[in-house]
This record gives structure tokens, sequence and C-alpha cells, in this order.
């Protein structure tokens, strides 16, 4: 039992890591059961088809992104720091990735809306997102924000396509002025 998690564990490891650099449709089969060194049969047991694996993959960066993004948070108390550390989060992120995007947006834009299934899990990360960041604005007592739920929005917005732009532009100047920007109007 213990050899087949680490079979599928391994299968999923190596399927992210090709899905997330060097795209979705561009990783064929055959190349991740070479890469994870496991027979055909091995894949088709774990994951019936690519997109299963694909469905499996979304789960996991899901999964790992909010526990990434809670140890990065640890000691921020307040909910401006809280925000904050999401931005540098996501500096850190790209940083680490070498500026290769968001996973999500990624795929939404290779995959379309073509499966109902991508999409959802697609928009259900996002939308944690915005959740999570309006909760944090919320609770930023001061008379000068005003609309606290347009304030998060137009926020999450600035920082997607920030993520974008730093992508493209291989740093993280984009982001950083995110950060400028929104210290300057709460605190």
């Amino acid at each position: 039992m213990q050899d087949k998690v680490k079979v599928k564990d391994r299968i999923l490891n190596t399927a992210s890591d090709l899905f997330y650099h060097q795209g979705f449709n561009q990783t064929g089969i055959n190349q991740i059961i070479a890469e994870a060194d496991i027979a055909i049969g091995s894949l088709y047991k774990h994951f019936p088809s690519k997109n299963d694996l694909l469905l499996a993959y979304l789960k996991k960066q899901e999964d790992e992104w909010f526990e990434q993004l809670t140890e990065f948070s640890k000691g921020a108390e307040h909910p401006k720091e809280k925000i904050f550390r999401f931005i540098d989060y996501r500096i850190a992120q790209q940083k680490k990735s070498n500026f290769c995007g968001c996973p999500f947006t990624k795929i939404i834009a290779e995959t379309g809306a073509q499966d109902p299934k991508v999409l959802q899990l697609v928009e259900t990360h996002k939308e944690k997102q915005r959740a999570l960041l309006y909760g944090l604005f919320k609770q930023i007592h001061s008379d000068s924000i005003g609309d606290k739920k347009l304030l998060s929005e137009s926020f999450f917005l600035m920082i997607e396509g920030a993520i974008v732009s730093t992508t493209i532009a291989r740093n993280t100047l984009a982001l950083e002025n995110v950060k400028k920007f929104i210290k300057k109007l709460i605190t």
C-alpha cells in the first residue's frame, strides 16, 4: 500500500512540475511516464485520464497555495500587515518559480472553459483569495477607506494584473508598485 502512495505522489509531482513549467498541452503522457519512472499501467491506475491528472494537479496547487500563504503570514496580527504579507507572498512565489506566473491562470489560459470541472477549480481558487482579502479589508478601521468591498476587489485585480506583468517583465516591480499604492490607501 505504501508503494502505491509513493507512485501516485511521484506521478502527481512530476506532472505538476511539467504542467507548471512547460504547460498542460505541451506535456505528454509519455513524458510524465518517463520522468516519473513508472509503467503506463501505474499512471492509468491512479489517474484514468490526463484530465484527471490535471484536476489532481489543480487540487494540489490549491492546497499548497493556501498552506504556504498561511505559513508565510505567520506572525502577522493586524489585517493591514496580513494584506502586505499577501503581496509579499505573491512576490516570493514569482521569485521562487523564476517568474512562471500563476498556475491557475496559466491552465485556464491553455484550456479555456472547455472543461467545467477545471473552470470550477480555478474560479473557486480565485474566489477564496477574494474572500480572504475582503475579510481583511473589512477588519481595517478607517473612515478614509470607503467601500471596502470595492477596494478589496480592486486590490485583487491589481495583484492579478501585476502577476501577469511580473511574469512578462521577469521582475517584481509591478507587485512592488501595488504594495506601495495600497500602503498609501490604508495607512
